[in-house]
């Protein structure tokens, strides 16, 4: 497999988001490699969650020689770096729109607790990431109170979205 192929350009507004990844992990001392920066920018263009498979057949169609291995191995490297998230529910992956729509308000530490709250639609699919302080302050004060040490949370919550509530 090659990642010297010429990349995949995309419109600017997705440029914008892949130039602040790459600031991101400039920042974290590792890079944002041609093939990361393909797979985050076909993620951000699709504007929905996408299954590795379909990000397999998307990375197929502008360089054919790809393999699950190496998307996997990608998808590990943008979810450890805070830069995608997992959706359970659907088995899917979506950008983070908080750490790559701003500058994140503090530096991740041992103690930083990285907080997901998602609204999946169920009958359009469609995901909203909150950033609700709130919810994330009753996790930690539940969390504390039970003397559990809490690393990492991710609420999914399923509904209908404004859209789906509007045809229906």
């Amino acid at each position: 497999m090659t990642t010297d192929a010429a990349p995949h350009l995309f419109s600017a507004s997705v440029e914008t988001l892949l130039a602040r990844a790459d600031e991101l992990c400039a920042k974290r001392h590792v890079r944002l490699t041609a093939l990361r920066r393909q797979i985050l920018g076909l993620m951000l263009e699709a504007n929905a969650p996408l299954g590795a498979y379909d990000l397999l057949q998307r990375l197929q169609a502008i360089q054919g020689n790809a393999a699950p291995p190496t998307v996997y191995r990608t998808l590990e490297f943008l979810m450890e770096f805070g830069l995608i998230h997992k959706i359970e529910r659907l088995s899917a992956f979506v950008p983070c729109t908080h750490t790559l729509g701003r500058a994140p308000c503090h530096e991740h530490d041992a103690d930083c607790v990285h907080a997901s709250q998602f609204l999946i639609c169920r009958n359009c699919s469609s995901v909203t990431e909150l950033e609700d302080p709130t919810i994330l302050a009753s996790i930690v004060t539940a969390s504390q109170k039970s003397g559990f040490r809490l690393q990492h949370t991710t609420v999914e919550v399923e509904g209908l979205c404004a859209k789906c509530v509007a045809l229906a």
